[in-house]
């Protein structure tokens, strides 16, 4: 028998006591869908992918991943909100659930009262970044810059009122200094303008900054956690830079409808959890510039969840930012 196989006996049988729980009468006959509201192919799509591939293995029913997109997640979050309370169907979502309500006052749920943590997956700092020939080569200098000359420069984002214009807000706030916000349909379009030099300055996700930090188009002045990036190892994270406590991240989480019972959320949580502690899905993750987080508990996931719809719905309320 070679090492590889070996490997797969030890990670099943690590994983049995899981698809024992899961084999009650409580548990789901049918496939269970981990709905997606991001299109196929993206950076949440991917890692959802990978932990449907491996819970498929231990669970008696497989795991589909289902990508609903429209109206933002509104779509495929609705979906879970109204599905069955058996675990046939769970969100795998961003920190973009955390700023439904204050974004979006008329939903068709409510993004708390409708929804059960499972589990916090990981998470993904966002990265201060500069054109590479602006004059700021720390956050401090940055900061200063801003305060010398209030109004006059530019920040990009992906869009109005998305994790990147919060995260800059959250940034603005705590240093007491001006920029203007210029959005853009996505990172992708954002982009051009800020190696250009039109836009100075991006609050990136590191997994989209990275190749531009990695290549010296952009620089990178400051991570935004309590941790430095494996693959900027050189970039100081907000604390270093001067600032502890400014960290913001995308972070990916599992959530099931209201009401499902908790012997189906726990087992649903531990399948997750066991699969985060695989080394191969954590080098995987690691690949995507995610941490993975120690706990993956509902418990912990609620706490998260709510620490970050009261750190959001502040800056929101806050910078005035509205959704049109």
């Amino acid at each position: 028998m070679n090492r590889r196989n070996l490997l797969g006996l030890g990670a099943a049988a690590a994983l049995a006591p899981v698809a024992a729980r899961a084999q009650g009468p409580a548990w789901p006959t049918q496939p269970v869908r981990l709905v997606v509201p991001f299109a196929a192919g993206g950076p949440t799509d991917i890692p959802a992918r990978l932990f449907a591939d491996e819970i498929s293995k231990i669970l008696p029913q497989r795991m589909i991943v289902e990508n609903r997109t429209g109206a933002g997640v509104v779509v495929g979050t609705d979906a879970v909100a109204k599905a069955p309370k058996d675990g046939s169907a769970l969100l795998y979502t961003t920190v973009a659930h955390s700023v439904l309500r204050p974004l979006f006052p008329r939903l068709p749920f409510d993004p708390v009262a409708d929804f059960a943590p499972v589990s916090l997956i990981g998470v993904i700092p966002m990265v201060i970044t500069v054109n590479k020939d602006f004059p700021a080569r720390t956050l401090q200098e940055l900061i200063e810059k801003l305060r010398a000359e209030p109004g006059k420069h530019d920040y990009a984002s992906s869009g109005n009122g998305g994790a990147l214009h919060l995260a800059s807000e959250l940034l603005l706030r705590r240093a007491n200094v001006r920029a203007n916000h210029v959005p853009y349909r996505g990172t992708a379009a954002a982009m051009p303008d800020v190696l250009n030099g039109t836009i100075p300055i991006i609050v990136d996700v590191a997994t989209t900054t990275l190749p531009f930090v990695q290549r010296g188009e952009t620089r990178a002045l400051a991570v935004m956690d309590s941790q430095r990036l494996p693959q900027l190892p050189d970039v100081p994270t907000t604390a270093e830079a001067g600032f502890p406590g400014l960290e913001a991240y995308t972070w990916h989480m599992v959530l099931g409808p209201a009401g499902t019972p908790d012997p189906i959320i726990n087992a649903a949580a531990d399948a997750f959890g066991r699969v985060a502690k695989e080394q191969s899905v954590r080098t995987r993750l690691s690949d995507l510039a995610m941490r993975v987080v120690d706990d993956q508990s509902p418990a912990y996931a609620k706490s998260w969840l709510d620490s970050e719809r009261t750190k959001w719905e502040a800056i929101i309320q806050e910078a005035g930012i509205r959704v049109d």
